[in-house]
């Protein structure tokens, strides 16, 4: 069986994803990475209004933006 991908809404972006959890689907979920979040909202107050989640990220990757996941290093503890 294939998986369905679930849409999250923007306007309710967290409150979708935790019904998700909720429902035990959140594997099926996409989740932007927290730079379009960071950079969608500086575009929002340079040009006045708010552009889509998928807007951004994808003129991100346009411009050569890649997705990363690494984790940092933690400090060693003494």
């Amino acid at each position: 069986m294939a998986k369905k991908s679930i849409q999250l809404r923007e306007t309710s972006y967290l409150e979708d994803y935790y019904r998700a959890v909720i429902e035990d689907k959140h594997q099926n979920v996409y989740l932007y990475h927290s730079d379009v979040f960071f950079v969608r909202a500086a575009l929002a107050a340079r040009l006045g209004y708010l552009p889509t989640l998928l807007e951004v990220e994808a003129a991100m990757k346009d411009s050569g933006w890649k997705e990363s996941r690494k984790v940092l290093p933690t400090a060693k503890q003494d």
